[in-house]
């Protein structure tokens, strides 16, 4: 069981069951749940030939552990989109659209940045294994079956990596309230990488200091700064319409 991972709530499964199918061992649902969601997904389990076990409610609070579950669990093989960066570079078409994420640790954010990323076509979204979080059934709920679209690659060292990125052309901008330019000066049609750090934190020095230009996202209002996922959104939808504009 060390190789398998919970997912929780009806976008997790659904998503995973239409991406990955095969990886979905069985799948618990709440027994007293007869309504039109919940028949449509038992349906699409049966399709997939998956095994539904009906259960109540409280066994369903015990395998999800605190997460929204909304009646339906599954038990599933971890699913590694790419292993590497090259992975993912060696094989898209045009410019590439990456998101590096520096000390995100809090699993609402980084589900939501995942969304966001899916949404806005970025290629894979890049995190330090050392404070950061993981894959876990909160992120999967909360993205939105993002997680199985975007691949999010963990590696032991962030600033290395963002070397090799500058190796293949990727231009790397962090975000920083203290910077002179702002993010509507980057020219987003080339090969790029967002670099966002932690809300409060930010990024940490070296990663910092690894970036090839610092940008900034006016603020007009009383507050200091940005949710990580929603700075995220803004930066990586200039992109999309740069290039759709291009």
């Amino acid at each position: 069981m060390s190789s398998s991972q919970i997912l929780a709530g009806f976008h997790a499964v659904i998503a995973r069951m239409r991406h990955a199918p095969d990886s979905i061992r069985e799948i618990y649902i709440e027994a007293s749940r007869k309504d039109r969601r919940m028949q449509s997904l038992v349906e699409q389990a049966e399709k997939n030939k998956i095994r539904i076990h009906p259960v109540p409610v409280q066994r369903l609070d015990g395998l999800a552990k605190g997460v929204k579950h909304q009646g339906v669990v599954a038990l599933a093989d971890h699913k590694q989109l790419a292993v590497n960066i090259d992975d993912v570079l060696d094989v898209i078409e045009g410019p590439a659209h990456l998101l590096i994420l520096d000390s995100v640790t809090d699993p609402h954010n980084l589900g939501a940045c995942l969304r966001t990323a899916d949404a806005a076509g970025v290629h894979a979204v890049i995190a330090p294994k050392d404070k950061a979080v993981g894959l876990n059934a909160t992120v999967q709920r909360v993205a939105c079956g993002a997680a199985d679209t975007v691949p999010y690659i963990m590696v032991t060292n962030l600033a290395r990596v963002m070397r090799q990125l500058k190796e293949r052309d990727v231009w790397l901008i962090g975000t920083d309230d203290e910077a002179s330019g702002t993010f509507h000066d980057v020219d987003a049609t080339r090969s790029i990488a967002w670099v966002m750090g932690a809300e409060g934190e930010g990024m940490r020095r070296l990663t910092r200091e690894t970036c090839d230009e610092l940008v900034r996202i006016p603020m007009l209002g009383s507050v200091e700064s940005l949710n990580v996922s929603v700075a995220s959104a803004v930066c990586l939808f200039e992109t999309v319409r740069q290039r759709q504009v291009k």
